[in-house]
């Protein structure tokens, strides 16, 4: 079922209009969810990708019928990483499905057929809960940074790649690693980005 859900001409123009706009508004960080997908995919070709033309490497399908999620960050998501979240549905956007950004103090209208990108794993969010008799549904696409970290190991988890390493270069990453959230914040666009 989720198969044929994750193949559907409609559902894969979804993923199409996310891809597009997070290539469009962080071409940076976007550039580097393909480049370790396709790193990934090279190392092991049997590995298939759920969404061919996504930079996306994970998905959530929730399949309601009165999907509400709770107040949550998505701390295995790449910290500076963004995720894709689409709603889908028959309720009224004005009374119930708002997306609420609880750092941020907003509660956005969230329609059905909307898609926002959000950092997830930065921001504490969650949606309202909709009326009675009516349906929501949603899709999430997002990239975990175990991912990263496993390309970046040279395909291998953190703790096989620390019982091969030797000291100096334990020391390096633990360098490169304190300059890592500078390095990540860095690859989102601004606004001068943009213009």
């Amino acid at each position: 079922m989720l198969l044929s859900i994750m193949h559907d001409e409609d559902v894969q123009r979804v993923v199409m209009i996310a891809d597009r706009h997070f290539n469009t508004f962080w071409p940076q960080l976007y550039g580097d969810y393909r480049e370790n997908l396709q790193r990934l995919t090279e190392w092991r070709p049997s590995l298939r990708r759920i969404y061919p033309t996504s930079a996306f490497a994970a998905s959530s399908i929730n399949l309601g019928p009165r999907t509400v999620s709770h107040r949550h960050y998505d701390f295995a998501n790449l910290a500076w990483g963004l995720c894709a979240i689409t709603a889908f549905g028959n309720y009224d956007p004005d009374k119930g499905g708002h997306l609420v950004l609880w750092e941020l103090k907003l509660v956005v209208r969230f329609p059905p057929g909307t898609t926002i990108i959000i950092p997830s794993a930065m921001v504490m969010h969650s949606n309202t809960p909709i009326q009675d008799g009516e349906r929501r549904y949603s899709i999430a696409q997002y990239n975990s940074s175990g991912l990263f970290r496993f390309v970046d190991n040279g395909f291998m988890t953190d703790a096989a790649w620390d019982k091969q390493a030797s000291n100096a270069a334990k020391d390096q990453r633990a360098e490169e690693r304190k300059a890592r959230w500078k390095r990540g914040l860095g690859r989102l666009s601004n606004r001068s980005d943009l213009m």
